[in-house]
């Protein structure tokens, strides 16, 4: 099995003393860039004020799978980036292996696009082989943590997760990076069982927020229920001796959250909803809302994480609070959202996290006119970001 020292660390129960505190590394310059770019104005001033400061931990600011902007993403190395960019709490997206293991990945079947599965000796447990780009057709494949153990997934490279659609060989499909991210930190990054995040985490002096990721396979797998996969990643912490009150586990399924509610109720108390629109949301007419805000209130649901788009709207040529972000919040419902800093450059919309406010959204500044909005107006608790150090600034700033 291929073991950096890092990881030879955290097997041991040690951590590296450079690690061992997260030191902060500053903000780098995107925050005075990003600042740079927005209008003269009252948050423009107070930002610019705020320049040169020290930086503080702030657990309003969230690491999305570490610091995936420049990171392979659920790496040792990106996780130690988001920490020291200030993030007071660090997500493993949790999934299993075929011994039903959990091990940190965005999704079960993501393993051809976030590691070099494709090109080494595990590709004949692809559940779709790669198939090379042919006329019409882009190039594809498809492999699961599940097709394999967790000592074969940690013999596995994580890489940026890319992939070329053009692609006419397993090898040129590692390719294909987003201009606006990197591959300069791609030189063998640490894989992460969910334990050895959880240990990580620890030795950082940062919070935690694992995310349950919805099976590919059908459950119950082999005799795996959701219920044990749910209760198995909150065991996880349980033995590793972290306080519920350091854990925010979070599932975009309602049963999972209602189940750490009722099972798990100290962990449950901090339990996160995650939901997205689907084509027919409006985030300013409640017909098209397919959540109940006053049932899940009484469900015992206390933290709701809608997407961005969710939760601001055009008024006036700027970013407000959404009607769903109003009565979300009127229902006694604590808002964390997610993910600032995936969309590259704003020049064209922003993408998908901007798709209802994309009239208004055509420069960089834009994200922290956003931000103002999300921790001003929707009175977030929190905010994910691929790059911490803009949300951090902002919190810091702020006195967030």
């Amino acid at each position: 099995m291929r073991r950096t020292p890092l990881l030879a660390l955290l097997a041991l129960g040690t951590a590296a003393p450079a690690l061992a505190e997260a030191p902060l590394s500053g903000y780098g310059p995107r925050p005075a860039y990003l600042i740079g770019k927005l209008p003269e104005g009252e948050l423009k001033t107070k930002l610019q004020s705020c320049l040169g400061q020290p930086m503080e931990k702030t657990e309003f600011s969230i690491a999305h799978r570490g610091a995936p902007m420049m990171f392979p993403e659920h790496t040792a190395e990106s996780y130690i980036a988001g920490a020291s960019q200030g993030a007071g709490v660090g997500e493993c997206d949790v999934t299993f292996t075929k011994d039903k293991e959990l091990v940190c990945r965005h999704a079960q079947n993501d393993l051809h696009t976030t590691t070099n599965i494709l090109v080494s000796a595990l590709a004949a447990t692809c559940t779709t082989p790669f198939s090379p780009a042919a006329g019409e057709d882009k190039a594809a494949a498809e492999c699961r943590t599940s097709e394999i153990s967790l000592s074969e997934f940690k013999d596995l490279m994580p890489k940026m997760d890319s992939a070329d659609s053009a692609a006419t060989t397993a090898e040129e499909y590692q390719g294909g990076i987003a201009g606006w991210r990197t591959a300069l930190y791609v030189q063998e990054p640490t894989i992460l069982a969910h334990a050895e995040s959880i240990a990580l985490f620890k030795d950082l002096g940062v919070k935690m927020t694992p995310e349950l990721k919805s099976p590919s396979v059908e459950m119950p797998f082999d005799g795996f229920t959701q219920a044990d996969y749910a209760q198995k990643m909150i065991d996880e912490y349980k033995a590793a001796g972290v306080p519920a009150s350091d854990v925010f586990p979070q599932s975009f399924n309602l049963e999972d959250v209602l189940y750490w509610i009722e099972n798990e109720p100290d962990f449950g108390a901090q339990a996160v909803f995650l939901v997205e629109p689907d084509d027919s949301f409006d985030e300013q007419n409640p017909e098209t809302w397919k959540q109940d805000f006053t049932e899940l209130a009484a469900q015992g649901v206390k933290y709701l994480a809608p997407s961005m788009n969710m939760l601001v709207t055009p008024e006036n040529g700027t970013y407000a609070a959404s009607e769903y972000a109003k009565q979300a919040k009127a229902a006694g419902l604590n808002l964390i959202t997610w993910s600032l800093e995936r969309s590259g450059p704003l020049a064209s919309g922003g993408g998908w996290y901007y798709n209802s406010t994309t009239e208004i959204t055509d420069n960089d500044g834009d994200i922290y006119e956003l931000v103002d909005t999300l921790a001003q107006d929707v009175e977030v608790t929190g905010i994910f970001s691929d790059w911490p150090a803009t949300v951090t600034f902002y919190a810091n700033c702020m006195g967030l």
